[in-house]
């Protein structure tokens, strides 16, 4: 699976495979993003260390965590999706995202670039 060939799967499993699984964190995002990949999020640029900087410590906080896709759409090289991040933080907490992003594939049908736009919003 791939984003190209199913970017609704790609919305749920990526996030539980980075954020909850055993597996090496390189290893899950090279199964969806090209080596070079950039994801600009609320306008920060994180480039592969700074993705897997930011996946090590939030394996360490969540004990859950589930996607809601409203939106999926492939048009070529093209992806946009609208869909919540809902994380399950110890104690109890929830904090819930809503996403919008934009990306660009490669060839072999994996994110090149993705562009979000985030906001939180009240869980429940």
């Amino acid at each position: 699976m791939t984003p190209r060939t199913d970017l609704t799967n790609y919305l749920i499993h990526y996030p539980r495979e980075a954020g909850l699984g055993d597996e090496d964190p390189e290893t899950v995002l090279d199964r969806y993003h090209t080596p070079d990949y950039e994801l600009v999020n609320d306008g920060v640029l994180l480039d592969r260390k700074r993705l897997l900087d930011h996946i090590r410590p939030a394996r360490k906080r969540a004990v859950g965590l589930r996607v809601e896709v409203e939106q999926a759409l492939v048009d070529g090289d093209h992806v946009a999706a609208r869909y919540r991040l809902i994380a399950e933080l110890g104690k109890g907490a929830a904090i819930t995202t809503e996403i919008y992003m934009f990306g660009e594939l490669a060839a072999d049908g994996r994110l090149r670039r993705a562009v979000q736009a985030t906001r939180t919003v009240p869980s429940g």
